[in-house]
């Protein structure tokens, strides 16, 4: 460790970082897509392939078209499991 300089240890921690955001991220992205029931099953398959395929570019044009959408299916989901547990 003490030719690893700390400036290098923080740079290496902070793209560990970035990359476990990217994965939760895209898992976000591909369960918004199967949960969503305004898609039909076409639909669902073009963005899955446009996330898998593109991985970058899909999941940024996905949360630019879809993101509003994305968060209001999240407020219904939480209001569905909070009636669910009363």
């Amino acid at each position: 460790m003490d030719d690893y300089p700390l400036l290098n240890l923080f740079w290496t921690m902070m793209w560990l970082f970035l990359w476990v955001l990217w994965f939760f991220l895209l898992f976000k992205v591909i369960t918004d897509i199967f949960r969503s029931h305004d898609l039909s099953g076409w639909a669902k398959a073009g963005w899955l392939i446009l996330a898998m395929v593109l991985p970058y570019v899909g999941v940024l044009i996905y949360l630019v078209v879809r993101g509003r959408s994305m968060s209001s299916r999240d407020v219904a989901q939480a209001q569905e499991n909070e009636a669910a547990f009363k």
